[in-house]
């Protein structure tokens, strides 16, 4: 049985505990400024909002059927990751990308992507390569109609799937922070591209569907420095960048 000297002693031996620190209370999710965020950058993407215009909150607002304080909070967060400019005093306008901009996330993109049909070619199943040409339909289909829109969805849609039989996640949370801008500065070129850029597909898709991981990677470094090269061609045409 424990003496009350040795628990007197054992109570001793342990310090008071310090009061911690008071934190900030967490902040709330707000799914609705995210919606709208969501929503602006698509109308960027596809060119209902083009470069250098003018963005009016209550506009907005009343066009998204919100509030104004939702799309102010999305203004700011788009105007942090550079869809738009916030110029005082006159308010938020679509930001116009640079060539370096551009020059410089279609390079990265061309990095990433090439490893990632490379992988992709020692990954895929039979089964996943059959998406790939349903995928590839879907392309064939929107070029035939010359729909621009579904160009850009199905584009986005067949490299998406290829990151994603790459199987590396780091390398596809990587792909994924460049997505959106890549489908904005693809948006302009889609129509230009056409035809040329399905046929790269395929050739892509049976690299892939015959393991050749070399080539996979070499087709798709070629086919994203062509959309590279199409939208600078396209910038130095004097071309309205969303037209």
């Amino acid at each position: 049985m424990t003496t009350p000297a040795r628990r007197r002693r054992s109570s001793a031996s342990t310090p008071p505990r310090e009061p911690r620190t008071l934190r900030q209370p967490l902040e709330r999710p707000a799914p609705l400024r995210h919606a709208v965020f969501d929503v602006i950058a698509e109308m960027i993407i596809n060119g209902e909002l083009k470069p250098g215009e003018h963005l009016v909150e209550n506009e907005l607002a009343a066009q998204l059927g919100v509030s104004r304080q939702p799309v102010r909070e999305a203004l700011q967060r788009l105007h942090a990751e550079g869809w738009i400019d916030l110029r005082p005093a006159l308010g938020a306008f679509v930001h116009t990308p640079t060539e370096d901009e551009a020059d410089q996330l279609l390079a990265t993109r061309t990095l990433l992507e090439a490893e990632s049909a490379r992988l992709a070619a020692k990954n895929a199943t039979p089964e996943q390569v059959e998406h790939l040409y349903s995928l590839l339909n879907e392309g064939d289909i929107a070029v035939t109609d010359d729909d621009q829109k579904a160009m850009v969805a199905a584009n986005s849609a067949l490299h998406a799937y290829i990151v994603k039989l790459s199987g590396n996640k780091v390398l596809a949370e990587l792909i994924e922070l460049v997505d959106r801008r890549v489908r904005w500065y693809y948006w302009p070129i889609a129509r230009s591209r056409g035809a040329e850029a399905w046929l790269e597909h395929r050739e892509l898709i049976e690299a892939i569907e015959a393991r050749n991981s070399r080539k996979a990677g070499e087709l798709m470094r070629k086919h994203t420095e062509r959309t590279r090269d199409s939208y600078h061609a396209r910038d130095r045409s004097g071309e309205n960048a969303q037209g």
